[in-house]
C-alpha cells in the first residue's frame, strides 16, 4: 500500500461528514453486509457520501491499513472510525448510532 491511498483516504474521510467505505454502491451494494450497512444509515435518516473501494484497490487494500479494520464496510463519522456492519447493527439497535449522529452535530438528510 502506498501513502498516495492512504492520503487519499484521509482526504475522503476529512472531507465527508459521514463516509461508509463499500462494496459498490448505495444504489446498487454488491455484498449483504455493505447493503445492511446503507439500510442503517438509510433508516436514521442522515446523509453520507460513499466510497465503493471494488473500484479502486490501493483504496480497497488502504483502507484496512487506514482503520486496523479488517473488514469493508466501514463507517466514520466526522472523521472517526465508527466500525463495520455488524458493530453499526449493534449501535442501531440500541439507538446509539443516532445519538452518535446527533452528538456529533450530523443533520438528518431531507
Amino acid at each position: 500500500m502506498t501513502d498516495d491511498s492512504q492520503s487519499r483516504i484521509a482526504d475522503l474521510v476529512a472531507k465527508n461528514e459521514v463516509l461508509l467505505f463499500m462494496k459498490g454502491t448505495p444504489l446498487f451494494p454488491q455484498c449483504g453486509f455493505s447493503s445492511k450497512a446503507v439500510a442503517i444509515l438509510e433508516h436514521i435518516g442522515v446523509g453520507f457520501g460513499s466510497v465503493d473501494v471494488l473500484q479502486d484497490t490501493g483504496i480497497r487494500q488502504g483502507i484496512k491499513e487506514f482503520s486496523d479494520w479488517p473488514t469493508i464496510p466501514q463507517l466514520y463519522v466526522k472523521g472517526e472510525f465508527v466500525g463495520g456492519s455488524d458493530i453499526m447493527m449493534e449501535m442501531f439497535e440500541a439507538g446509539e448510532l443516532a445519538e452518535l449522529m446527533r452528538d456529533r452535530g450530523v443533520a438528518a438528510s431531507v
